[in-house]
């Protein structure tokens, strides 16, 4: 079994003070994890969270920390939402060290409070709409980061490499598929990275994808009915270590290995994984920070563009 990548211990003694940072979904899992190791190294962290009473909840623990932190509302499946955020963000601070993207479902089929495909409507296009309005601030805040959290997923299903299909991207026509969704949401979350970088370039903003790890948590609990996802828990518990299962902490290396690391910024658009199961044989291979994903769609350029490109105007089309 590969062994699980941690970061350099040098990286999470670091003195973060006066740095503030944004980490969506940060009321549970590696964001959680993610916010409170930004705290203790005395950041003050913003949690961007859908509920905020859950998120109030989980950051009372950080009341011991050397930095602050504080909730504030967003649901990324409303671009309302996401525009009020950064607005009222941006009145309170004029400062953005990195954006950690964190935040994502995989779920049955559904849309957004626009009317987008749930999956990509949350977890690409709400993050393309907020990562858009903080831009000026984080290059006024430069040298700065972005970390998307993508998944392995991204890379294949079955014997196909995923694509977007620019086509259908909401599956107005074709049968929906809540992993098929999913997929294609990650592979935007990837390639959106890639493009960041390449439009920022000489900025000293810096962008990056990240897979994780499998991480203990509830995601995907949507399209796994309660019974049976209680059962898959308990049945493989004993087998979480083998199976290349880790906890939070250990899910946020990635993310914070890209926030804090001197040296990512040479590896700046680049795709981060923790030991996964990649297409397209299901095995379990190591991951590398950085490294080449198997799917040739991740090193398409155009298609990165294109993405941007048809992401602002889908954003865009929804009234302010």
């Amino acid at each position: 079994m590969p062994k699980t990548l941690m970061c350099d211990p040098k990286l999470l003694q670091m003195d973060l003070a006066g740095r503030v940072y944004i980490v969506t979904g940060a009321n549970s899992g590696a964001g959680l994890a993610t916010s409170e190791q930004l705290a203790r190294q005395g950041a003050h962290v913003v949690g961007a969270c859908r509920r905020v009473d859950a998120g109030n909840e989980a950051f009372a623990r950080f009341s011991h920390l050397r930095g602050s932190a504080e909730i504030m509302k967003l649901d990324l499946a409303s671009l309302a939402s996401v525009r009020q955020f950064a607005e009222e963000f941006l009145a309170a601070r004029d400062r953005l060290d990195g954006l950690v993207n964190n935040a994502g479902l995989v779920t049955n089929e559904g849309r957004s409070k626009d009317g987008f495909e749930i999956q990509f409507g949350t977890n690409h296009l709400g993050h393309f709409l907020l990562t858009e309005l903080l831009l000026d601030t984080l290059k006024a805040s430069a040298p700065s980061r972005i970390v998307c959290l993508s998944s392995v997923v991204h890379a294949g299903r079955g014997n196909q490499p995923v694509t977007i299909d620019f086509d259908d991207i909401h599956y107005d026509r074709r049968p929906y598929s809540a992993m098929g969704a999913y997929a294609q949401s990650k592979l935007a979350n990837l390639l959106h990275a890639k493009e960041l970088a390449r439009r920022l370039q000489d900025t000293d903003v810096t962008a990056y994808s990240v897979h994780p790890g499998w991480i203990r948590s509830n995601f995907g609990a949507d399209i796994m009915p309660g019974p049976i996802r209680s059962l898959m828990n308990l049945a493989l518990r004993p087998f979480a270590g083998l199976l290349g299962i880790m906890g939070p902490y250990e899910g946020a290396q990635t993310t914070l290995h890209c926030l804090l690391d001197h040296d990512a910024p040479k590896q700046n658009g680049a795709y981060f994984s923790q030991n996964s199961i990649l297409y397209p044989k299901r095995e379990h291979r190591p991951g590398g920070w950085p490294m080449a994903s198997p799917n040739p769609k991740a090193h398409d350029a155009q298609m990165a563009r294109k993405l941007y490109d048809v992401s602002l105007e889908l954003v865009s089309t929804v009234s302010q």
